[in-house]
């Protein structure tokens, strides 16, 4: 059995952070966040089609469904629930850097935002997959 580390549970409060940021806003406030998503001035959602209410609630609610992981692998003391929610990071996250990826909108910073932010997504959820400790053997 693999305990659950500070860095692990330092990934996964990234993850979850990420993953609530989104999920909060997509889920409750999907116009706003159609508009003026990820915020600072930028706009990443609504350069790329038309509204959808159902489809933004929708990616809020994945988000957050990401996110309960993230949270019950901090809280656990082995490290199996951080690695399925590495998992689940990491499929997510390269479908969803790949399509951006191939499907540029926006100006230069919006576009290096964008390929910059999923990436950095998908890798938190690449280096949840490792081990991160020695394994500790239980006394049978």
């Amino acid at each position: 059995m693999y305990i659950n580390t500070a860095l692990r549970r330092g990934l996964l409060a990234a993850t979850a952070i990420l993953g609530g940021y989104v999920g909060v806003w997509a889920e409750f406030f999907p116009a706003a966040f159609y508009s003026s998503f990820p915020g600072f001035g930028l706009h990443w959602i609504d350069i790329a089609g038309a509204f959808d209410e159902h489809l933004i609630r929708d990616v809020g609610s994945m988000y957050l469904a990401l996110t309960a992981v993230s949270v019950a692998g901090i809280v656990t003391r082995t490290a199996t629930v951080g690695r399925v929610a590495g998992l689940g990071w990491v499929v997510f996250g390269v479908f969803h850097f790949g399509f951006h990826v191939t499907h540029l909108v926006g100006s230069t910073l919006d576009e290096v935002g964008a390929v910059v932010s999923l990436g950095v997504s998908a890798l938190l959820g690449v280096a949840l997959l490792f081990p991160l400790a020695p394994r500790v053997d239980r006394a049978a």
